[in-house]
């Protein structure tokens, strides 16, 4: 019995996929849940399985797209695995008979190794190879192969050629003038050109419709990492002991951010229509890079969870963008969006909004640098972090007060603990 492969629904707004890679071969035998293939929509990367056994038989390749719930192959459950071919025999090359040596030519003299010239001059490759190298006068050297031919040893074991006499230097001479290499052709004009991924083509769509629809603002502000830098010291073998994940600064970003958002419900809105729509929730997603492309994964009502909570989610969302399982409801869903530069060494940028949000803040490289305290100049690890907001939705004194309330809960992360 035959079963159609297709290719699955994974959200309501996405109507194609292109077919990233075949893990199984054309006539191959699965089992059922075996990966089949890879799917690219514009969100993530889906894996389709079998969902019966059988021999596989490929109908759409690599590379195409194809819209959602179109047959891509099928699998015969009372088919026979293809047989793999056979390897080709070697057959033994049979070495070619030696040419019969020519008479040598009337009225010509022998050389000195007692062969006629025609005959010395006929040599193996190998032979020609080391009378090159080693600049020898054939003519000059005993054969001692067959019909008097040089062989291999006798060149090798033939004295050098004596070295020409060095000319005489002329003091008053100047230096020989060094040749001018050219330079090769130009590679101005070489290109490559490859199609662009499903995703790639998503991310550009929704980066000029962030830029094209919203009235997009930056602000910056500066944080002094020592407290939760401290902090995580002191207790992060504690914490990875007790809860089996690392205590980085994200979890702490996180609680600090929705902080700052309930004090400024506006940062967590949108716009629809004419309306405002606050989101009395908060799904924080978390922007990823991928060899694919960016991808924002979603913790979901991250308030119900403790830093240990938020890492762990993190953790998870890591381990599946690098396995490829990032799942389609992994990135709905998101009011406030959290990217991390500094990862990659950035010292400051301004984040483009991820529609429909109305703000992202950017994280940056730790920097250590001379900061005044209390009057006093001292060196501190400081990180630059930036809001961009849609003016139409924020105000710009919402916009600087929620990164001064970020800026306020990383500084003092023991308040993040007990909420004030």
């Amino acid at each position: 019995m035959k079963y159609e492969i297709k290719i699955p629904t994974v959200g309501e707004s996405i109507t194609e996929a292109t077919i990233g890679q075949w893990m199984k071969k054309n006539g191959e035998a699965v089992k059922r849940n075996d990966v089949l293939l890879s799917v690219d929509t514009d969100k993530a990367s889906v894996e389709v399985v079998a969902e019966n056994d059988g021999v596989l038989t490929i109908t759409a390749q690599a590379g195409q797209t194809v819209p959602i719930g179109s047959v891509v192959g099928s699998l015969d459950s009372d088919g026979k695995a293809a047989a793999a071919p056979a390897p080709a025999k070697e057959e033994t090359a049979k070495p070619a008979a030696a040419p019969a040596a020519s008479a040598p030519a009337a009225g010509a003299t022998a050389s000195p190794g007692g062969i006629h010239p025609d005959l010395k001059n006929h040599q193996s490759p190998a032979v020609a190879k080391i009378v090159t190298e080693r600049g020898l006068d054939a003519s000059t050297i005993a054969g001692t192969g067959r019909d008097g031919r040089l062989t291999k040893s006798d060149v090798a074991n033939a004295p050098a050629p004596a070295a020409a006499p060095a000319p005489a230097k002329d003091a008053k001479s100047a230096p020989a003038p060094q040749p001018i290499v050219p330079r090769g052709p130009s590679r101005q004009g070489d290109q490559k050109r490859v199609p662009m991924t499903t995703i790639r083509k998503r991310i550009a769509e929704r980066l000029v419709q962030s830029q094209q629809t919203t009235a997009t603002l930056t602000t910056f502000n500066e944080i002094d990492m020592t407290r939760v830098m401290e902090l995580r010291a002191k207790y992060k073998d504690k914490f990875k002991e007790r809860y089996g994940v690392g205590l980085g600064f994200m979890g702490f970003f996180v609680k600090a951010s929705i902080e700052a958002l309930r004090a400024f419900p506006a940062v967590n809105a949108y716009i629809e229509g004419t309306e405002l729509v606050y989101n009395n929730y908060f799904n924080i997603g978390m922007a990823v890079g991928t060899e694919k492309g960016l991808i924002v994964p979603v913790i979901k009502d991250a308030d119900n969870l403790s830093i240990a909570g938020v890492e762990a989610s993190i953790r998870d969302f890591a381990v599946k963008a690098r396995d490829g399982k990032i799942a389609i409801d992994d990135l709905n869903g998101g009011t406030f969006t959290i990217t991390n530069g500094g990862v990659y060494g950035s010292l400051m940028s301004t984040p483009i909004l991820n529609p429909p949000q109305s703000g992202i803040l950017g994280l940056h490289k730790i920097e250590d640098r001379a900061v005044v305290i209390n009057g006093k100049v001292e060196v501190r690890p400081m990180m630059y972090v930036a809001l961009s907001y849609d003016h139409r939705v924020i105000d710009g004194k919402e916009a600087v007060s929620f990164l001064v309330k970020v800026k306020e809960g990383i500084e003092d992360p023991e308040r993040l603990l007990i909420e004030i």
